[in-house]
């Protein structure tokens, strides 16, 4: 049976970016460490030429992926040969602490890498990722880069003059994607031709002439091909789309590869499950003193011969109803976020509870190449980049709804909600965590982060807010804080159960809606997310899970001088490493 490859080109950055920039070493170990670790990453970006530009990488700007049957051998064989050096021809007791922790995390993505290629196949299965490579290849080069413009006008030529057969490779290759994948494929490309058709030739316009004449004849001859790309997608591809999004049991074994936690995933699921009764009993507390003034002569205390689940089902809701009037319209959505931001910042200004870099955040519309079914993202600065900017794109899903869709939306997101739903996804979100990295870490580190730690860190620090005064202890604030906090056990369940026991959708929209508390728009959102972009629903309840745990112990080593803001902030102070090796660094 010949194996299966999948092109990791949307996880390039996070993947074995720039290993030949490490510290200097001190040991001959290290040094023989870093010399294996270069030559593999070259060749890792010849087979990834886009991914590399997207890096900074600029050596095979020239070049597009080609992902034959010999090129796709060539890169296994690569992946068997490293492993075997690794093990045989290094010893990791002889590497100094640093890089014994950057020994790990490569081994680690050797398995993640050949787990990609054996066990999914997105090269055969998974057209968004052609369409990534179709963009991204052209656009990373035009958009910017330490080259001179003609330069850089030059390899976009040269990729635009390969198009065509990259185009016919990935008609050739795709066999049965998932419908979902399809369709979303279907959706971007309108998009990826508005670029090919207008801002490509834009980007171009400063290259001299004979550059630019070269450039635009690719150009012509790249755009029918584009034309005929999409006629095939929503045509044949659809037809053939009768494939599983499922990763069934590549599922768990990814996510303890990208994880590399304490916690076992069986005990994760067991805290899910606790949490995600405990909080809905917290929130039915809270409701049924609403519940007192909104209905006086129903007592929610005394009721009975309904359970526990059939009364917070009916009662919580009932008060969100209430409370949900107070929430932003339309138009006045992303400014309502821009100013719960401020307001965040003035409160932890003001009470020191947290403390944040004075890093510049900007707040933006997000492009329409990059819309999904994400809300917002954090755009940080590149490793190899220069300044400290950050910047949090919003989507504006709202303009693609009906008013009937949007007011159900905008229902989920009532004024309390919004300003915890800001705090931990906006400011200061991951935004502490990323510039935290950004400022401590070394390059492997800034190119390898932690995202559960980035993504649990403000849930973590959220529990903080209420208790401190922000909102002025208002129950109707404390009540919305605890439907946030709900989302990530939710989450969690849902996509384990979904990509692992083939929850189907309506029951996972059944969930997230009668348990989760969220309105159908919002819940139909997230099971298109957990389809499309597995696991990334459940960094921030995994993150928040080892930290806690961390927490911990940390407060049975310092005692009575534990304290929540020196103890964030000491999680951050390491370049956010592994959790295994997190744990062993805050509390030797």
């Amino acid at each position: 049976m010949k194996r299966k490859l999948i092109v990791p080109l949307a996880l390039a950055a996070f993947v074995l970016l720039g290993f030949g920039m490490l510290q200097s070493f001190q040991s001959a170990e290290d040094a023989k460490f870093t010399k294996l670790v270069d030559s593999y990453l070259d060749e890792y970006w010849k087979f990834y030429p886009s991914a590399a530009t997207l890096a900074g990488f600029a050596k095979y700007n020239d070049k597009l992926e080609d992902f034959s049957e010999k090129n796709v051998e060539k890169r296994l064989d690569a992946i068997d040969k490293v492993n075997a050096e690794l093990v045989n021809k290094l010893s990791r007791d002889k590497l100094s602490p640093e890089v014994q922790r950057d020994f790990d995390v490569f081994r680690n993505l050797l398995d993640l890498d050949q787990l990609r290629l054996e066990k999914m196949a997105p090269q055969i299965l998974n057209p968004i990722f052609y369409n990534d490579v179709i963009l991204k290849s052209v656009q990373g080069l035009l958009a910017g880069g330490a080259a001179p413009l003609d330069a850089r006008v030059k390899s976009a030529t040269a990729r635009l003059e390969d198009l065509p057969g990259f185009l016919k490779q990935a008609k050739e290759n795709l066999t049965t994607p998932a419908p979902e994948y399809t369709n979303e494929a279907i959706r971007q490309f309108d998009g990826i031709l508005e670029f090919y058709n207008t801002e490509a030739a834009q980007l171009a316009g400063g290259a001299p002439a004979d550059v630019k004449a070269k450039f635009d004849a690719a150009l012509g001859k790249a755009r029918p091909a584009l034309e005929d790309y999409k006629q095939y997608l929503s045509g044949t591809l659809l037809a053939k789309s009768t494939g599983s999004f499922r990763l069934g049991e590549a599922h768990q074994r990814f996510l303890q590869l990208t994880t590399l936690g304490n916690i076992p995933l069986n005990d994760l699921v067991a805290r899910a499950q606790a949490d995600w009764k405990n909080i809905r009993r917290e929130m039915l507390l809270i409701s049924a003193q609403f519940y007192k003034i909104m209905d006086p002569k129903f007592n929610v205390e005394t009721v009975q011969n309904v359970t526990e689940d059939q009364l917070t089902n009916n009662v919580v809701p009932h008060v969100f109803e209430r409370i949900n009037t107070n929430r932003p319209t339309k138009a006045e959505f992303f400014d309502k976020i821009k100013a719960a931001a401020a307001e965040i910042e003035a409160f932890i200004n003001k009470t020191k509870i947290i403390e944040f870099p004075a890093t510049p955040l900007t707040l933006e519309t997000m492009p329409a190449l990059e819309r999904n079914q994400m809300l917002v993202s954090l755009m940080s600065p590149t490793p190899y980049g220069q300044g400290d900017s950050f910047k949090v794109q919003y989507n504006p899903i709202l303009d693609t709804m009906t008013d009937e869709q949007a007011s159900e939306f905008l229902t989920e997101y009532n004024s309390y909600f919004l300003k915890m739903w800001t705090f931990i996804n906006v400011f200061p979100g991951s935004l502490v965590p990323a510039a935290a990295t950004h400022a401590n870490a070394g390059l492997l580190r800034k190119l390898i982060p932690n995202k559960a730690l980035t993504q649990g860190w403000p849930v973590y620090a959220a529990d903080l807010m209420i208790p401190s005064g922000f909102g002025d202890y208002d129950l109707k604030l404390l009540l919305n804080h605890l439907k946030m906090k709900l989302r990530p056990s939710v989450d969690f369940i849902v996509e384990i159960q979904t990509h692992e026991n083939n929850l189907t959708k309506e029951q996972a929209i059944r969930l997230m809606t009668v348990t989760g508390f969220r309105t159908p728009v919002e819940a139909e959102r997230t099971w298109n997310y957990i389809a499309i972009h597995p696991f990334e629903s459940m960094y921030s309840y995994i993150g928040y899970q080892e930290i806690l745990d961390i927490e911990a112990e940390y407060k049975k080593l310092k005692g009575e001088a534990f304290s929540p803001k020196e103890f964030l902030q000491k999680l951050l102070s390491f370049g956010l490493p592994t959790f295994r090796n997190l744990k062993a660094l805050v509390l030797q």
